[in-house]
């Protein structure tokens, strides 16, 4: 509230309010397939490695395209640029319902997945538009936590669409739910500098520390790419993102059909309890931006070092995602894939701010969208890895590796970034 009364407004906590709706829709949509999965494949014959082949599609395209959409936005603008997107997304969530074969479901999967991949990307031109430095931690705290919300209210509501109309009605609401929202998209949302709804005294407070946030990026995509990928500093997220994003692909995608399937849990019974993780991933996004301003403000540490420190800390949640493969209660295993997921989400909110604090303003969302593209290739390799091999080695040997990953990329990020010298205090 203080915060509110000495900046003269609310606004910008509005606008990430209205993002993490639009980022709550994505999720539905994009979790409705796992969800559904049992009766997709029962009702058009699809075997595992079929099924792997399609969320495979989702995230080859999400890998592909995150660079080039976040080029798009940062060229473009995020108020255009991201409308469009949505659009997209949701028009291919409708056409699920028409599909008859697993092809069918593979190609609205990998369009879907190229318009969906704007969203990590647009996060971070979001923060960097309407937040100032010292907010920006908590500010993007908050906004993560449309990411898990939507993941963890899906399975409820989706069972629950599903119950009126068979799974075709589970894509078929949601995606007109996200076409209605581009329009709400569109009528408020602006730049802080353009805004209609923001007051002087707001609008001054978060341009007083923005640099050239607002300015355009490079119009030449391939110049735009080779100039982040030639810093050194993009390796101290790159890498640990890539290390990072199995955990989240198996939460996402894989954890209902490990529950139904090597945990014996009814369909009924698994969207009871599979939302569980998520909310935990809703905690993890919120404490890690007060986590980071409180190393910070009171230890004195940069936002860079505050973050790689987080970053570290959380790195240890994530242990418990080898422990969930090895007890026998399906309920403890929630449990500790739940832990995992709150860690994973001060991870993934770390990453962003490393990239808003390493990165100008006008190039933010290209350099996210590396980011997540170097995330969602280990994504893609994990989805087709465990579709190959799960029917006969199960899913055990896979939680274990994924509770190791990440202390890897701390290090990695810790050894990169790390500032020996406290630049950035304030």
């Amino acid at each position: 509230m203080s915060a509110i009364l000495k900046s003269g407004g609310y606004v910008r906590w509005l606008m990430i309010i209205l993002f993490a709706t639009g980022v709550i829709l994505n999720y539905v949509d994009r979790n409705a397939l796992g969800i559904m999965a049992q009766e997709i494949i029962r009702d058009l014959n699809i075997t595992p490695k079929e099924y792997s082949y399609i969320t495979g599609a989702f995230q080859l395209a999400y890998t592909i395209f995150q660079p080039i959409v976040g080029w798009f936005v940062d060229v473009i603008g995020l108020r255009i640029g991201f409308a469009i997107m949505v659009v997209i997304w949701s028009v291919m969530c409708v056409l699920h319902a028409g599909a008859g074969a697993w092809i069918h479901l593979a190609i609205l999967r990998f369009v879907m997945g190229g318009a969906e991949s704007i969203v990590a990307p647009a996060n971070a031109k979001v923060i960097s538009l309407w937040f100032p430095k010292k907010e920006r931690a908590i500010a993007n705290g908050w906004s993560m936590v449309g990411f898990s919300l939507g993941a963890m209210i899906a399975p409820p509501l989706i069972y629950t669409i599903h119950q009126f109309g068979g799974w075709q009605l589970a894509f078929l609401i949601p995606g007109s739910l996200g076409i209605i929202w581009a329009g709400i998209w569109l009528f408020f949302f602006s730049e802080p500098s353009k805004s209609r709804f923001i007051s002087e005294a707001e609008k001054k407070y978060i341009l007083s520390e923005q640099d050239d946030s607002e300015s355009q990026q490079n119009k030449n995509i391939w110049v735009a790419l080779k100039q982040v990928v030639s810093k050194k500093k993009f390796y101290g997220i790159a890498i640990p993102a890539f290390l990072a994003e199995p955990a989240w692909a198996a939460v996402n995608f894989w954890v209902p059909y490990y529950l139904l399937t090597e945990r014996g849990m009814q369909l009924k019974e698994m969207a009871m309890f599979v939302w569980i993780p998520f909310l935990a991933a809703d905690f993890g996004g919120l404490s890690s931006g007060y986590f980071s301003r409180m190393l910070n403000k009171h230890f004195g540490l940069s936002r860079i070092n505050a973050a790689c420190t987080t970053y570290l800390g959380a790195a240890f949640f994530m242990l418990s995602m080898a422990f969930a493969s090895l007890t026998e209660s399906p309920y403890t295993a929630i449990a500790l894939i739940a832990i995992g997921a709150w860690g994973h989400q001060m991870l993934s909110a770390m990453l962003t701010i490393q990239v808003i604090e390493n990165f100008s303003g006008k190039e933010v969302s290209t350099v996210n969208g590396l980011r997540g593209s170097s995330a969602w290739i280990a994504s893609f390799l994990f989805t087709i890895v465990v579709g190959q091999f799960v029917e006969t080695i199960g899913f055990k040997p896979f939680f274990i590796t994924m509770g190791f990953l990440d202390i890897i990329g701390a290090i990695i990020m810790c050894s990169l970034l790390y500032q020996r010298s406290q630049k950035n205090n304030k």
